[in-house]
């Protein structure tokens, strides 16, 4: 049977192998509430008891089309933390701690190196989300991936106080916007990226390539401790602030942004190649913002202040008003109807 089904193109041995292999990676990331080793049919956890009310986040997303760059110039050794980034900083934007992943790999015949690299890396960035790699699947799906071609999915799961919860009922006109600079475009607008380099007769430089696939930021560990004073947040993923910054706030906000931070290198350059405006690259891209917190006046310096002792970098960015105030000139003003410069 074992034969029969390497046969097929599918290799027990090497699953069994790549398990072996990665279970050192694995341990450093066990917490005292889990009650299951790797291996198993399912992850088993009990729910942290520092929680007295606890509400489980749930999160899940992919890496999308940036996997074919990563793979064609040999650098998976970063995808584990666009994928574990990606969903992380999504459970994160409710006040949760993210606390427990799960990954799904599937690719056309396992090679048990790449697969070995890609998991540790996912070990690895989950030990920056502060997070446990609990488990996962495997899946060799021959005939249906072209050749050495793979996909990858996360599962993230979090935990937060009820009363704790950041939400858009708590954000008041007056508050202050705060966004965290982005390390490029993290994993977003990829399949626009690939068309512009597919159009390159001569590819771009390393440098180009490098500002392109620098891997997500996580942004947990920085933001985790200020929770209390913020209001909500904002993850800037597909859509840009078009689709996201709404999300953080009611139907009677809307948010009056200045554009004007400073933005990467990378940035200029995919606007200049692709000859768009302003307006269509904050609808495409993070465009250097990966997180935007909303934050009570009396609290954004000491906000800013504790964000850049953890490395972060913080811009002042706006604030939130009443639907249709008056906005300056140059100003983006976003809302659930609304996304246009004044």
């Amino acid at each position: 049977m074992s034969d029969a089904y390497k046969r097929s193109g599918v290799n027990i041995d090497a699953g069994n192998e790549l398990v072996d292999r990665i279970k050192p990676a694995l341990g450093s990331n066990r917490t005292s509430d889990m009650l299951s080793g790797l291996g198993g049919f399912a992850a088993l956890c009990k729910v942290p008891e520092k929680f007295k009310k606890p509400v489980m986040a749930l999160g899940t997303d992919g890496v999308g089309t940036k996997l074919d760059l990563l793979l064609q110039h040999d650098q998976l050794d970063t995808v584990g933390q666009d994928l574990v980034a990606m969903c992380a900083n999504d459970v994160l934007v409710y006040g949760a701690e993210p606390t427990l992943f799960l990954d799904y790999y599937a690719t056309e015949k396992l090679d048990v190196d790449t697969a070995e690299s890609i998991i540790k890396s996912i070990a690895g960035a989950c030990d920056i989300a502060g997070c446990a790699l609990v488990g996962g699947e495997t899946a060799e799906m021959p005939g249906f991936y072209p050749d050495g071609k793979f996909d990858l999915a996360g599962f993230c799961v979090g935990w937060v106080e009820e009363d704790e919860i950041l939400k858009p009922e708590r954000v008041q006109a007056g508050d202050v916007i705060i966004g965290l600079a982005s390390s490029g475009p993290h994993s977003n607008g990829f399949s626009l990226i690939r068309k512009l380099l597919s159009e390159f007769e001569v590819p771009p430089g390393p440098e180009i390539l490098s500002a392109l696939l620098a891997p997500t930021r996580i942004y947990a560990r920085s933001l985790l401790p200020l929770m209390p004073r913020i209001r909500a947040m904002a993850h800037i993923t597909g859509g840009g602030f078009k689709d996201n910054l709404p999300r953080a706030f009611s139907e009677s906000l809307e948010a009056h942004v200045d554009p004007s931070w400073r933005k990467s290198e990378i940035f200029s350059w995919l606007q200049d190649q692709l000859s768009i405006p302003n307006l269509e690259m904050l609808a495409t891209f993070n465009y250097g913002i990966g997180m935007v917190l909303f934050v009570d006046p009396s609290n954004a310096k000491s906000v800013q202040d504790d964000l850049a002792k953890a490395g972060e970098i913080p811009y002042s960015i706006g604030h939130v008003r009443e639907q249709a105030s008056k906005a300056q000139a140059d100003t983006l003003v976003v809302s659930r109807d609304r996304f246009e410069m004044v």
